[in-house]
C-alpha cells in the first residue's frame, strides 16, 4: 500500500469497509487559503499544527464535536484530519505490519470526509532528529511513510494514527467559518494525535484551556435536555 506521506498525496485504496459511498459528505477540496485578521486577532500566516475544536454552534454533522489537528496550511491550502472519530475497521484488517504500534484504541479513524480512500499515518516521535520514513509537521508531531518498514520506526514511535481520508478547505472557506465562529483554534499537545479515549477529547482539549473556553467543556451533548 502506497502511504500519503506528504500531505498532498494519496495512498491506494482501503477496504470497502473504509471507502464505500460517500456521496452525501460534502467533498472540500484543499486549495489555497490564508488566514486574516478575524475579531481584532492578529494576522496568523499559519495554523500548521493547532487544532480546530468544533463549536457547539458549527451545524455540519460531519464535524459534530470533532477536534482536527491541521497538518497543512500555506497558500497551497488548508488539511487536517479528525483525531476523534475511530472506525470498527481495526489498523490489522488493512495496514497488519502497523497495527502492533498503533496506539489504543487500535482502530483506522475518519480523518474527515475527503478520498476516504486513502490511509494517512500521523506519528509523535520526540527529539531533533525523526527515523527514515518519518517527517516533522509541528513539534514531535508528524507523517509517517506507511512503506517504511515498520521495524524501523518502532523504536522512535511515541504514538501512531492511522486515518482514512482527511479534511480540506478550499479558498476562504476556513475563514468563513472562523468568523462564524464555527471553530475555536488553540495549541495542539503530542498526546492529542494518539488520545486512548476519543469520545472525551473534545472535553478534555477544551477544559485545559486557560480561558473561558474550559466552561465550553460542560456544555451538554443536547441542550433541549439542559
Amino acid at each position: 500500500m502506497r502511504s500519503a506521506y506528504s500531505v498532498r498525496a494519496r495512498s491506494s485504496l482501503l477496504p470497502c469497509a473504509l471507502s464505500c459511498d460517500r456521496s452525501d459528505l460534502p467533498a472540500r477540496s484543499p486549495e489555497s487559503a490564508d488566514v486574516r485578521d478575524h475579531g481584532g486577532m492578529t494576522e496568523v500566516s499559519s495554523l500548521t499544527g493547532r487544532l480546530l475544536v468544533a463549536t457547539p454552534a458549527l451545524a455540519d454533522p460531519n464535524f459534530d464535536r470533532a477536534v482536527v489537528l491541521l497538518l497543512d496550511h500555506d497558500e497551497q491550502g488548508s488539511l487536517g484530519v479528525v483525531l476523534n472519530r475511530p472506525t470498527p475497521v481495526g489498523v490489522g484488517d488493512v495496514l497488519l505490519p502497523w497495527a502492533p504500534l498503533a496506539g489504543a484504541p487500535g482502530v483506522v479513524f475518519q480523518g474527515g470526509p475527503v478520498a476516504m480512500d486513502s490511509a494517512l499515518g500521523v506519528a509523535v516521535i520526540p527529539g531533533e532528529e525523526g527515523p527514515l520514513g518519518w517527517r516533522r509537521v509541528y513539534g514531535a508531531i508528524g507523517l509517517v511513510d506507511l512503506e517504511t518498514p515498520p521495524e524501523l520506526l518502532a523504536a522512535a514511535l511515541g504514538g501512531l494514527r492511522i486515518f482514512a481520508g482527511y479534511s480540506g478547505w478550499g479558498p476562504g472557506q476556513l475563514e468563513a467559518e472562523l468568523g462564524e465562529g464555527a471553530w475555536y483554534v488553540v495549541e495542539s499537545e503530542p498526546g492529542d494525535v494518539s488520545f486512548p479515549d476519543p469520545e472525551r477529547l473534545w472535553r478534555a482539549v477544551l477544559r485545559r484551556q486557560r480561558s473561558e473556553l474550559a466552561m465550553v467543556a460542560t456544555y451538554p451533548d443536547d441542550p433541549s435536555l439542559n
